[in-house]
């Protein structure tokens, strides 16, 4: 079951309860599940139940309890809990695939994943300032609305509906890619910087992340099938993963990312950071299968645990969910933002979303090929499925972005 399918599944509850006269209110368009927050339990959960208190006149505990039964019920779905203020908590069958229905879903959608029609029909004319940064953004935004079926016009006049904040400098020695994100990667009301930061090939830069995290997809592809091996949907058996305490991928330009367990990686949104955890394996971005084994030079370089007795800080285990889950949620995730990024013309939204994913995959990547003298399994070919699904959906956002997706980085 995939979250696209479990929202269908949520809604479905609700307008049960409506047709049964418990809860009175108008069905919305769609129910937002997202990974469980601090608190919560289970696969997935949703607000819906206090996003529908006040309309039903009840309160959000009372709605999710109302629900909780009907989504009990439902087709994979195991168990549901009630946290907090109302927050369904949802529980999937054992036996369902959620990381094969996932990359299924996106392999067979390509570039359109994400695409629905929340616009359909609607026509939005962008009335803009004759100014750089928003032209780009108008330019990105007519894009993003196609994205949810509708169409967007573009012609300059009074009253502007579409002003952000204008560049202090003119973007274009950046180079095209660069002073496409330089000028829609802020928020709207933030100043953009048209500075050299953007080309510079290092961590700190969250647009070389983004192009790098799906370059490396590329090449992790390529050598599969060097291995003899292609990518296959299916359950991504992790096991109990064991990071080294110490494991960097080396970056272009001298930086590198730390993979060690517990180690963070800056997102570049508003200082958030996430958490990595994933296994080492040698990996290399010039497309060379042998150097996956162990005699080859490595992009990644793990020192191997020496005893507890000598390591003062032993490797720690890594769930299966522990690894996956940063990967997953923004993947699942990706309709939603397309859908708030054309309906509030905000193409930052989705320049932000693109950094979360690219982060999240990039500690996520060490696990895919074989390792040593390891034979690539159903396993592998799986792990690399869900790699090249994020890397469609990292090659999708960039181009509405106006922004190529390099082969090679």
């Amino acid at each position: 079951m995939t979250p696209v399918e479990l929202s269908r599944t949520v809604l479905r509850a609700v307008r049960c309860a409506v047709d049964d006269g418990e809860l009175s209110v108008t069905v919305p368009e769609r129910a937002v599940v997202t990974e469980p927050g601090p608190g919560g339990c289970g696969d997935y959960a949703t607000n819906i139940a206090l996003q529908l208190a006040r309309p039903a006149g009840q309160p959000p505990r009372r709605v999710a309890e109302i629900l909780r039964p009907r989504l009990v019920g439902a087709d994979g779905i195991r168990d549901v809990v009630v946290t907090g203020p109302g927050f369904l908590n949802i529980s999937l069958d054992a036996q369902t695939d959620l990381v094969g229905d996932l990359v299924r879903e996106i392999r067979t959608r390509g570039a359109a994943y994400g695409h629905g029609d929340a616009l359909a029909g609607q026509v939005i004319a962008l009335r803009v300032p004759y100014e750089v940064r928003a032209e780009v953004v108008a330019d990105a935004v007519v894009r993003i609305v196609a994205t949810q079926g509708g169409r967007a016009t573009v012609e300059h006049g009074e009253p502007v509906n579409l002003r952000p904040v204008p560049a202090p400098e003119d973007p274009a020695p950046l180079g095209l890619d660069a002073a496409q994100w330089a000028l829609l990667h802020p928020a709207p009301h933030d100043r953009p910087r048209i500075t050299a930061d953007h080309l510079v090939q290092r961590e700190s830069n969250p647009l070389f992340r983004v192009r790098y995290a799906h370059a490396r997809i590329r090449s992790l592809s390529r050598n599969a099938a060097r291995l003899g091996f292609t990518a296959e949907p299916g359950p991504v058996a992790l096991g109990e993963t064991r990071m080294p305490a110490a494991a960097q991928i080396n970056m272009p330009g001298g930086a590198h990312i730390d993979m060690s367990a517990g180690a963070q990686i800056n997102t570049g949104i508003d200082g958030v950071k996430s958490h990595t955890g994933a296994a080492p394996v040698h990996t290399d971005a010039d497309d060379n299968p042998d150097a996956h084994r162990p005699d080859a030079d490595a992009a990644v370089t793990a020192p191997t645990p020496r005893p507890d007795t000598d390591n003062p800080h032993p490797p720690t285990p890594h769930s299966t969910a522990d690894i996956l889950r940063p990967l997953l949620a923004p993947l699942a995730d990706h309709p939603r933002i397309l859908a708030v990024a054309a309906t509030h013309r905000a193409p930052d939204r989705l320049a932000r979303h693109l950094v979360t994913v690219a982060d999240a995959v990039l500690a996520f990547l060490p696990c895919v090929l074989p390792r040593g003298e390891e034979k690539p399994s159903a396993a592998h070919r799986a792990r690399l499925a869900l790699a090249e699904a994020a890397g469609t959906v990292l090659a999708g956002g960039l181009s509405l972005l106006g922004i190529d997706a390099p082969e090679h980085l």
